[in-house]
């Protein structure tokens, strides 16, 4: 059996070039009376092992249909209208349910946002851990059981009795790891964790971060973090994805991106964090995300930026890469688009 998890720091394990998740054109649509929701529409991303990425945006951006895509959890009238998601060179989209299901817990697992609602109330802890364990292995013979179980309490620094336990006898934290323990309890190789900390009080957020880090270095797994937390954000992840009306708007080396983000709403979104001279005053982002049935023509954001052209109501900007492992969809950059294209057509 494995170790223990050492006590790692908090810092981010160095990223891998070799990528373990692939996604391309993912598209996600919910089918309404009125048309499609365009939930998810053309998102392409590679995540490497022991990489940690974030992914931000308001409420209604797409991040947690995201997350349920790469899960293949999305329900009708949702659906995936499109796009890979390549695992270990295996396409999840076109798996059956039945071989998607081999593939959950064990090789992409989920942290869910909310512990309180993921748990079973009249359930015990250890048999909603071996649920897991008996789904993937049904040839574990008891004392197995018990070793596994006993040793992913430990990886999350849970005590052993937590297993004879209710979930309404734990604390909030106590629950969260919990969850924590389920998702790793098979060792996988991508961990989405879908605001894992929300309705957590500061001290407790950051030893659940902490737990997560030292499980995902012990387990030389990727991290996708989805959240609203910029400043956790910074903290946690060495990639950040900023998402808008379900669309990439801008990725690349998150403290790159603190310092200088390039797309408007990335900017807004940094600027709007609140700062210790600044008190009393709180920046927002003017207007409403865009509807996502009836979306506006060119950029979704050209109507909420203070720096919009002309263009902008009319074309929407691909997803280019600016700098080095940097892009952003923008028509501000179109002269770096313009000027970088006779040295892609030689490199072909």
């Amino acid at each position: 059996m494995t170790s223990p998890l050492s006590k790692a720091s908090f810092s981010k394990a160095p990223a891998s070039q070799a990528p373990v998740l692939q996604v391309k054109d993912l598209r996600v649509y919910y089918h309404t009376a009125r048309g499609p929701v365009k939930a998810v529409d053309g998102v392409s991303f590679s995540l490497g092992p022991n990489m940690r990425l974030g992914l931000v945006g308001e409420s209604g951006s797409g991040k947690s249909t995201m997350a349920l895509a790469l899960m293949r959890m999305i329900k009708p009238p949702g659906r995936i209208e499109g796009g890979q998601v390549l695992l270990g060179g295996q396409d999840l989209v076109k798996l059956s349910q039945d071989a998607m299901r081999s593939v959950r817990l064990d090789q992409i697992a989920m942290i869910p946002q909310g512990a309180m609602n993921s748990l079973n109330p009249v359930v015990r802890i250890r048999q909603q851990i071996v649920d897991g364990l008996r789904a993937h292995d049904p040839a574990l013979s008891k004392q197995e059981i018990d070793t596994r179980v006993a040793e992913v309490l430990d990886w999350v620094d849970l005590d052993r009795s937590v297993a004879n336990m209710y979930p309404h006898e734990l604390s909030g934290g106590m629950k969260q790891r919990v969850c924590i323990a389920i998702a790793i309890s098979l060792r996988p190789k991508v961990i989405i964790a879908d605001e894992p900390t929300s309705a957590l009080d500061v001290v407790i957020q950051r030893q659940v971060m902490e737990t997560i880090g030292r499980v995902q270095e012990e387990l030389g797994a990727a991290v996708i973090l989805i959240g609203h937390d910029m400043g956790l954000m910074v903290q946690f992840v060495d990639r950040l994805a900023v998402m808008y009306g379900g669309k990439l708007a801008e990725m690349g080396d998150v403290r790159a991106m603190f310092r200088d983000p390039l797309h408007p709403y990335t900017q807004l979104l940094i600027k709007s964090l609140p700062k210790l001279d600044d008190k009393g005053e709180l920046t927002g982002i003017p207007g409403v995300a865009p509807s996502l049935l009836n979306a506006p023509a060119g950029c979704l954001f050209h109507v909420r930026c203070p720096q919009a052209m002309a263009v902008c109501r009319t074309a929407t900007p691909p997803l280019m890469e600016i700098h080095p492992q940097w892009q952003v969809a923008c028509h501000l950059y179109d002269e770096v688009r313009t000027a970088a294209a006779p040295a892609q057509e030689g490199i072909r």
